[in-house]
């Protein structure tokens, strides 16, 4: 993948290098962060949430998407659907805020914009369901905290949204930077393969946040090499 190029020119150039002058020509990702339109800006997401209109969400979705995709991106880093319920968090902006029944039908509708019913259609983006999980919760809403949650808590409140944008057949999965009850998001087994593939039957990829997998030494798991294996192990895709 490539993150943050895009415009036709440049994107066909690295295109074309990697289908027909690499070893085994597969074809690149095209990344980017579209979180609230791409030319055509519409408001953050939380003021979005406010309206409780799902077909206006989803509409916002589908016109960034053939936006974005017309500029040749064709990976978003979208929808954010962490709950959030500290307003000391920074970025509760980016969601659909505390409720997990609102958030899980915005999941829903993000998900259907961005990638319609058929990903091979020139107008469709890969959405990138973030920041699995639990990002919202924070202790203190220090961004890249731990979290210290219940399995009950965690299933009632924080997870519902992530699960609906998996139903609803998103193709990737972002892992979050903070630990949950002692282990970072990023080399949870138990996170990214017994939840995430096992019990939700996710079939897409797993990436990092920006850097993940470098900052679980300030989490105490290790060197750079000791940590990229756990992220592997864990179930982590891409990096």
């Amino acid at each position: 993948a490539i993150l943050n190029t895009y415009t036709p020119d440049p994107v066909r150039k690295l295109q074309s290098m990697a289908v027909k002058e690499s070893r085994l020509g597969i074809p690149l990702l095209f990344g980017y962060d579209v979180i609230h339109g791409y030319k055509t800006i519409f408001p953050i997401p939380l003021g979005l949430s406010c309206t409780w209109n799902l077909d206006a969400v989803e509409r916002s979705a589908r016109i960034a998407a053939t936006e974005a995709s017309a500029d040749g991106v064709n990976w978003v880093y979208s929808p954010m659907v962490d709950i959030a319920r500290d307003p000391r968090w920074g970025r509760i902006a980016e969601g659909a805020g505390e409720d997990p029944y609102l958030g899980s039908l915005i999941a829903r509708a993000m998900v259907r914009g961005y990638q319609g019913d058929d990903l091979s259609r020139s107008n469709a983006v890969m959405a990138c369901v973030k920041h699995f999980a639990l990002y919202g919760a924070a202790e203190a809403g220090r961004d890249y905290n731990t979290v210290d949650m219940s399995r009950i808590k965690m299933y009632q409140y924080y997870l519902p949204p992530y699960r609906a944008a998996v139903e609803a057949g998103a193709g990737s999965v972002m892992s979050s930077f903070n630990e949950i009850n002692g282990v970072p998001a990023t080399g949870n087994h138990w996170l990214l393969t017994d939840l995430l593939r096992d019990q939700w039957h996710f079939q897409g990829f797993v990436v990092t946040d920006y850097e993940a997998i470098n900052e679980m030494r300030a989490h105490g798991m290790g060197d750079f090499r000791k940590d990229a294996e756990l992220a592997l192990k864990a179930g982590v895709d891409m990096d």
